[in-house]
């Protein structure tokens, strides 16, 4: 099984108070994820990412992008991006 995949949808543009205007992650929290090894630990991270997008609001469309991403890899998320 392909390890779970990064949340950054290559868009890149920090305008949102310091996040990413397409997934919403912080600089630290890309460097954050690029160490994580087990994928146990990026799939949490993925789950925390999405809590978080629900309490910022305006990331609808990084679902779409993102479930792209997954499907072209091959990776299935024990959870629904919802």
């Amino acid at each position: 099984m392909s390890k779970t995949p990064s949340p950054c949808i290559d868009v890149c543009k920090y305008k949102r108070e310091g996040r990413c205007i397409g997934c919403s992650m912080t600089k630290a929290q890309k460097s954050l994820f690029k160490e994580l090894k087990k994928d146990k630990h990026r799939v949490a991270f993925v789950e925390m990412l999405i809590s978080q997008q629900a309490a910022v609001g305006k990331y609808d469309a990084w679902k779409v992008a993102y479930s792209k991403k997954l499907k072209k890899k091959g990776v299935v998320l024990p959870f629904d991006l919802g």
